[in-house]
């Protein structure tokens, strides 16, 4: 005798793994006449195995609601083959072929024999699906007029009847083995997927790069146009889980604003908690691909980090930014070298610029996720933090070389950015470059070293790059050598020698009056 029904709340019931399950009272069950024996469309129960011993078998074929299949899945953390199946949508009609051609493959490969005739029980049959579709719809979302023999004789040969027919609609049956098909916009998608793709012309224009091309803040359009700069400058983008394990954050003894957003249902402790910071999931792409030899790595990843403030939910979106390794292979013309802070530092500068922020300040900062970080600020408003990431929790990942990283906020760069792209005449005078080095003390950063050449010289600086930075034996423990170059320019006249000294002494006083410098000859 087998039934199927529910047990009472609390029930303990041993799986066939041996470990011993509490059952909720909205868990499908099937039992005999005395208790159950398995959980219906999910897991067998001890006593429902087989062993060498075993003569005896009783099959049973049947189908369950994917939605308490799901349920029940999710509830006791049990992910197996039969609740996949089910939880996608299984044809009902086919139980009991399904459970001849069992009997018939029992039979003819194990040499059983079929001792009983099939038992149906079907109470009531699942009928087909009636969907009613538009022609309009039909040509709308293909983006090309079919002629209605052309979409109805596609969906024909797919096994969807059309059972009624008016001037401009028509109306289908779907079986119910097609569980994918439950809506008007699943069939149009049936038709175009017979009809082909490459058949659908390429129209004189696209309506949705219409549309985006006028200047309106699109959030999504944004961040594709970050995106593609990363990748242009030989950038791969990842894309990580949310999901990840508390402990790498407790025993470093880190903690973030706001408590941490733990799953009801975790399937295990490595994806026990929404993350709170990009960089746990970024250091496992870092190892995956250092311990397959990738060791130079360049990568970024949009994605969003999720808290709990006062009983509330927050959810924010982040650009990470992860470098490490050599910036280049290794080749007759030039050495390997290695990716520092300066070379992050210059990929996010031209974030920050395509993002229409041009007065961000460095400030240093101490975070327990890095040796050394500073964060970037516009305003009193922080964009983000970059650095190298503490060495503790990289080896904790497996990881002996160096990553550069930086978090930034998503949210901030899009509310600065400005979709209207101004353009202007090039300067018909040429650009002069003059070279600087300078010895300072270590903790003066680059951001200090520019914000004062700019305020020195107004006018005629276009721009300062930082092309070197020496430490060494050559040097007092406590100095670091930057190497400068200064790109000056007049707009309206070329520039005379003497108008280039007087500028390069202004910036050398300047360095040596307010930040100590010495300038190396």
């Amino acid at each position: 005798k087998v039934i199927v029904k529910t047990l009472a709340k609390g029930t303990k019931f041993t799986t066939l793994d041996g470990k011993e399950r509490e059952l909720q009272d909205t868990d499908l069950m099937i039992c005999n006449a005395n208790k159950g024996m398995c959980i219906a469309g999910v897991f067998g129960g001890a006593d429902s195995g087989i062993s060498q011993s075993t003569t005896s078998i009783f099959l049973e074929s049947a189908y369950f609601s994917p939605d308490a299949v799901r349920k029940t899945s999710l509830h006791h953390s049990l992910k197996t083959d039969s609740s996949f199946r089910f939880e996608r949508g299984t044809d009902p009609n086919i139980t009991v072929y399904a459970l001849k051609r069992a009997a018939l493959l029992i039979k003819e490969v194990a040499g059983g024999s079929i001792s009983s005739e099939v038992v149906d029980v079907y109470p009531v049959k699942i009928e087909d699906r009636i969907i009613r579709v538009k022609d309009k719809n039909v040509n709308r979302l293909i983006g090309k007029a079919l002629t209605r023999d052309e979409a109805t004789g596609i969906l024909e040969r797919l096994d969807i009847k059309v059972i009624d027919s008016k001037q401009d609609e028509y109306t289908v049956s779907v079986p119910p083995y097609r569980v994918d098909v439950v809506q008007e916009a699943d069939v149009i998608e049936e038709i175009l997927r017979i009809y082909g793709f490459n058949n659908i012309e390429l129209k004189e224009f696209a309506g949705s790069d219409f549309i985006s091309s006028f200047p309106v803040k699109d959030i999504n359009k944004f961040r594709n146009t970050l995106g593609q700069q990363l990748v242009a400058t030989g950038f791969y983008e990842i894309l990580t889980n949310s999901l990840t394990n508390a402990a790498y954050q407790q025993k470093h003894n880190i903690t973030f604003d706001g408590e941490p957003v733990e799953m009801l249902n975790k399937l295990s402790e490595e994806q026990g908690i929404l993350r709170q910071t990009m960089l746990f999931t970024g250091l496992e792409v870092c190892a995956h691909n250092i311990n397959r030899k990738q060791k130079d790595l360049k990568l970024f990843d949009f994605g969003k980090i999720y808290t709990k403030k006062n009983g509330r939910y927050e959810e924010t979106e982040r650009l990470a930014i992860y470098m490490s390794g050599n910036s280049e292979t290794e080749n007759w013309q030039r050495k390997s070298q290695s990716l520092g802070y300066h070379d992050l530092a210059q990929v996010v500068n031209g974030v920050l610029q395509r993002s229409a922020i041009t007065n961000a300040k460095l400030e240093k900062v101490e975070d327990p996720l890095f040796d050394f970080a500073v964060s970037i600020n516009s305003g009193k408003q922080e964009i983000g933090r970059i650095g190298k990431v503490k060495t503790t929790l990289q080896r904790d990942m497996g990881i002996k070389q160096e990553v550069f990283y930086a978090d930034l906020s998503f949210a901030s760069l899009f509310e600065h950015s400005n979709p209207v792209i101004s353009l202007r005449e090039v300067p018909k005078f040429p650009e002069v470059r003059r070279d600087l080095s300078l010895v300072i003390d270590k903790n003066i950063t680059f951001d200090k070293v520019e914000t004062l050449a700019r305020q020195t010289v107004k006018a005629l600086l276009k721009n300062v790059n930082l092309f070197d930075v020496y430490e060494g034996d050559k040097l007092p423990a406590d100095k670091k050598a930057y190497a400068l170059s200064f790109a000056l320019q007049d707009e309206q006249k070329t520039l005379t020698d003497t108008e280039i000294e007087n500028v390069m002494n202004d910036l050398i006083k300047a360095y040596e009056t307010k930040i100590g410098a010495v300038i190396r000859k």
